[in-house]
């Protein structure tokens, strides 16, 4: 997009470990605020390559250390009013699709400091619970039941 807006299309990219440990990143802008990596696509870029970017900026972790997988799953939502800036006027509504990608083990995350201030690895029904994302909160809730899981 060349207007300088975000894309009112999304990816949130669920990374845990076959344990089904989650990582979890707290918004830098709000304490308190965790979450899965998301982000906004880019361009015409296809959405599993801005999943493996955003993943990469907001993590420091390369996708090719895993499993990433397209959930063919999106979910809709109300852009929040203090976000709505980002976007174009007329835009209220976002589309998010769901990624995950599993890891064989923990790596040391490099977050992107004016993003997110802290990250933490926490059992998968623990970390639904630390998200204020409700999307985010269900989508790490499905996790045992994908079908690419332990593949």
């Amino acid at each position: 997009m060349t207007t300088g807006h975000k894309q009112p299309v999304s990816v949130l990219v669920v990374i845990h470990t076959e344990a089904l440990d989650v990582l979890l990143l707290e918004r830098s802008a709000h304490p308190g605020f965790w979450q899965s990596v998301t982000g906004s696509r880019e361009g015409s870029e296809a959405l599993i390559d801005t999943a493996r970017r955003e993943v990469f900026e907001e993590t420091g972790i390369a996708t090719a250390n895993g499993l990433l997988v397209d959930w063919q799953m999106s979910n809709t939502f109300e852009i929040f009013t203090e976000w709505r800036h980002r976007y174009a006027p007329a835009v209220s509504h976002n589309v998010e699709h769901v990624f995950s990608l599993q890891l064989a083990e923990r790596p040391a995350i490099v977050t992107a400091p004016d993003e997110h201030r802290d990250w933490q690895w926490l059992p998968w029904r623990e970390a639904a619970e630390h998200c204020f994302s409700w999307s985010n909160r269900d989508a790490i809730l499905m996790l045992p039941e994908r079908p690419s899981f332990g593949t």
